[in-house]
């Protein structure tokens, strides 16, 4: 069974840095994708970063690039995701999901496209105060 635990979340002001974790376990780590997402009030779910296991390649949301990194470690089963020059927008809960790399996403196909069947973790709430 996928069991995912996300981690990290706080207050954190405008500017500021934040480490979300996300802890996985019940499956060959290797062999997936991990993706984080969020929800803010009243938004749609939307993609922030995935990594896939299988080759480390990254990707992310126009959003949070060149501000978030995704990173891994697989001797710990953790997925990191640090979150520099935060803005208030950033604010919302934070989930980590993990899919299997099989089919289309073992090829060049982004982990954050639509149609994937995550399994989902418990989110952690991020605050950006302005």
């Amino acid at each position: 069974e996928v069991q995912l635990q996300a981690s990290g979340g706080g207050l954190v002001q405008a500017g500021g840095s934040l480490r979300l974790s996300c802890t996985a376990s019940g499956f060959i780590f290797d062999d997936y994708a991990i993706g984080w997402f969020r929800q803010a009030p009243g938004k749609k779910r939307e993609g922030v970063s995935c990594i896939k296991g299988t080759d480390d390649s990254t990707y992310y949301a126009d959003s949070v690039k060149g501000r978030f990194t995704i990173s891994s470690d697989n001797a710990k089963n953790t997925v990191y995701l640090q979150m520099n020059k935060l803005k208030p927008e950033d604010t919302a809960v934070y989930y980590c999901a993990a899919i299997r790399v099989a089919g289309r996403l073992k090829r060049s196909v982004s982990c954050l496209s639509s149609g994937m069947n995550y399994s989902w973790g418990k989110g952690t709430l991020v605050t950006v105060s302005s």
